[in-house]
């Protein structure tokens, strides 16, 4: 990568760290610190848990297409901005109701869409999956940082101290998009990088994306739905919030182990691994259900839970990148978010009412059940080839004949060809496709 490249993937993931630790740092704390509000209630709190996961789900496709019209910089500022005023709401509020209210304005600054599409427009062809992994790395990491910073925080300043620091943090990273990031220098094609809309329709209707898309949601709802109850847990088990981090540094790292020796399974089983994890999730929380009541027993089904859940997350992804069309990875990633922060929501919601009028055993039960309608959603899944994608500029003066050629050079699997913005999109087998051979039938110089 070149001087911008590197400055554009690491100055956009710290951004992205910085904004994902204010959406993320209460889930461990929440539950816990927000007892003093008067109106205080387990739906509440499981509502300002992943309520930001409705605005985010609601904004992440349109804000990502507004970036193409008006600007990437312009809409992740506006997004930022949005998103500390949200803190700063929460971080002033005297009931758990403009808890809520701040959280779905931090959601409301959706812009993931956008932070990809800066990059896409950054980065040459040939080095931008290096900068899109950069930046992917940095949202799992924001995760884990933030559980471990969550109860350092509030232990120290207080759950409104979180909130000021998530504010102050989304105004540094606007300062970031203005002056540190670069400008984009060259425009990317926009079909791998932003949604559009004319392919959505189709995308939704398709049977391995749509499978992968209500996996993602039923994971995020059960990250949520998990952490709405394990604050009290630790708590109910005499772990005071001031060493909740040391819980979730020994989660951490047991899933870390676990997540390599899954990660090895699946190398020849991959869908085999797939199933195992989801069938995994569907044990842990049969286990929770039936009774919780040893801290190292606890330990131990939340570290598990995190082996699976870390597999999952980490190859859905790449998953919907593979199935995506030619040209359509943009609007399959756009709606796969979607469906990721509205599960968000959807867990914070069904863990808080069902806490609060049946008991937390309850939510176990419920989740349990989920998993097992889920394996055969997953199960369904078709096997995903492993392919490479190609972005290939063209000119006006490209004959048809040419399309022709290109499509039937070994190992092309698909083509999209988008004459307005003189770019084709391929899938190929890179095992026996010649990226020289489709630049000599286009008439493309080396």
């Amino acid at each position: 990568m070149n001087s911008t490249e590197l400055r554009t993937s690491f100055s956009l993931a710290f951004i992205y760290v910085l904004r994902m630790l204010g959406l993320f740092m209460i889930m461990p704390v929440l539950a816990v610190s927000a007892q003093h509000y008067p109106d205080y209630s387990a739906f509440l709190v499981g509502l300002a848990i992943g309520g930001y996961g409705l605005t985010q789900a609601m904004l992440q496709i349109p804000m990502g297409i507004l970036s193409d019209k008006i600007g990437r910089k312009p809409v992740i500022a506006f997004g930022l901005l949005i998103f500390a005023i949200g803190s700063l709401v929460a971080a002033f509020a005297d009931t758990m109701l403009w808890i809520v209210i701040g959280r779905f304005l931090q959601g409301a600054g959706a812009i993931a869409g956008a932070i990809m599409a800066l990059a896409g427009d950054l980065s040459r062809e040939s080095q931008r999956p290096k900068v899109m992994a950069i930046i992917g790395i940095s949202i799992g990491f924001s995760f884990y940082l933030a559980l471990l910073l969550g109860p350092l925080v509030v232990t120290n300043y207080g759950l409104s101290g979180i909130f000021f620091a998530t504010g102050a943090l989304a105004l540094v990273c606007i300062l970031l998009v203005l002056f540190v990031v670069p400008s984009a220098q060259n425009i990317a094609p926009k079909g791998d990088t932003l949604p559009i809309l004319q392919d959505l329709k189709i995308l939704f209707s398709e049977s391995n994306l749509l499978r992968l898309n209500i996996s993602v949601l039923l994971l995020h709802m059960l990250i949520t739905l998990l952490f709405v109850q394990i604050p009290i847990f630790l708590i109910d088990l005499s772990w005071p919030m001031e060493v909740h981090w040391k819980a979730y540094s020994i989660v951490l790292f047991a899933s870390i182990v676990g997540l390599v020796a899954l990660m090895g399974l699946a190398r020849k089983r991959q869908k085999l691994v797939v199933l195992i994890s989801v069938a995994g999730l569907a044990l842990v929380f049969a286990l929770m259900a039936s009774g919780h009541n040893s801290i190292i027993y606890l330990l131990i089904l939340v570290s598990f839970f995190f082996t699976c859940f870390n597999y999952l997350e980490a190859n859905f992804p790449a998953m919907v990148s593979s199935i995506a069309p030619a040209g359509k990875k943009g609007s399959a990633m756009g709606i796969y978010a979607s469906f990721q922060f509205f599960g968000a929501f959807i867990g914070g919601v069904l863990s808080g009412t069902i806490s609060e009028f049946l008991g937390s055993d309850w939510v176990f039960v419920l989740a349990s059940l989920v998993c097992i309608i889920w394996l055969p959603i997953i199960q369904g899944l078709s096997a995903t080839a492993k392919l490479k994608r190609y972005t290939l500029n063209t000119n006006h003066q490209t004959p048809d004949s040419a399309y022709l050629q290109l499509s039937e050079l070994a190992g092309v699997k698909d083509i999209t060809v988008v004459p307005n913005e003189q770019v084709i999109y391929l899938k190929a087998d890179a095992k026996h496709f010649d990226i020289h051979n489709a630049r000599r039938v286009l008439n493309i110089q080396e």
